[in-house]
């Protein structure tokens, strides 16, 4: 038990280097695609990328387009679980007005400091920006009308903590929209032991 526990440590660890990595120096290489081509290749609109701030942008790191297939209605409480450099929140705060509100969640501080720069830039009060882990919510029972995820299940081991608090998290009727990446058939065993393919 004991040596799964610092496996994943390591892991969380890892994984949150690397997306810590992307937002400090988004235009070099790493293990996972990012940047403003790749949001327009899963479904971002040119138009509106070009109309959020460059902070944003330049480091998304998601795995689809999840704040524009999502119905979220005016006045909506929004929570943006693991929202990188803040794309879907800006997105979600547009949408929900100014009688609505959004959370973002990630547990990378750099992260989190372009995604608080973006909304300043944008203009945007009614979006507030914390770290913490998906495991530990830092929201009230039942406060959450609609959840964006937009990647981050497949990085972490403890999915099922991080399920348990969205049940605890999102009110009666409430709406979770989610995309991950899914594999079609199990990864040879010598790469399944490649760091690289924990971004694949």
């Amino acid at each position: 038990m004991g040596d799964q526990m610092q496996q994943e440590s390591e892991l969380r660890r890892k994984v949150r280097d690397a997306y810590s990595a992307a937002a400090v120096g988004p235009a070099e290489t790493h293990a996972f695609p990012v940047g403003r081509q790749f949001a327009e290749s899963v479904g971002y609109p040119s138009g509106l990328l070009a109309n959020l701030p460059a902070a944003c942008v330049e480091a998304f790191a998601g795995v689809s387009n999840v704040s524009m297939f999502a119905e979220i209605p005016k006045g909506s409480t929004v929570l943006d679980l693991g929202c990188g450099a803040g794309l879907d929140a800006l997105i979600a705060a547009d949408r929900t007005g100014h009688d609505g509100s959004v959370v973002g969640v990630d547990f990378s501080v750099p992260m989190l400091s372009r995604a608080q720069r973006s909304a300043s830039e944008a203009g945007i009060g009614d979006v507030v920006f914390c770290q913490a882990d998906g495991e530990k919510l830092p929201l009230r029972d039942e406060s959450i009308a609609i959840v964006l995820v937009n990647g981050i299940f497949n990085l972490n081991p403890d999915r099922q903590s991080i399920f348990r608090e969205l049940g605890r998290v999102v009110r009666r009727g409430g709406v979770v929209y989610s995309a991950e990446l899914i594999l079609k058939q199990p990864l040879p065993a010598e790469q399944q032991a490649s760091e690289s393919n924990w971004f694949a």
